[in-house]
């Protein structure tokens, strides 16, 4: 048994203060990668505005794409028409109809 701990010389101060100071630093860098996640998530879900419950389309309409701010909302129909809603009180405000120009023939 000349392994044994007792026969082992004392570890020398400098290093026994490097590993303690990894150690700290190990553990800082874990909580600040979780505190800044957890703020991150929070300010996200914070800052997002709820979306409407039900949206009726005009004209049976169907959508192809949705959007909003915080004052309104808007939805793109398959007929090429951008409706937008005001957000307090679901009512159509405004309907802008896109026109494309025809495609090139070959």
């Amino acid at each position: 048994m000349d392994n044994a701990p007792e026969d082992q010389p004392p570890e020398p101060a400098n290093l026994r203060f490097l590993r303690r100071l990894v150690t700290v630093l190990t553990v800082t860098m874990i909580a600040g990668v979780i505190l800044i996640t957890s703020l991150i998530v929070i300010r996200f879900n914070q800052s997002a505005a709820p979306l409407p419950d039900t949206i009726i389309l005009p004209d049976g309409g169907s959508a192809t794409s949705f959007t909003q701010a915080r004052t309104w909302y808007a939805v793109v129909t398959e007929s090429d028409e951008i409706l937008i809603f005001d957000r307090a009180s679901g009512q159509l405000v405004q309907t802008i109809q896109i026109d494309l120009p025809a495609a090139p023939t070959e």
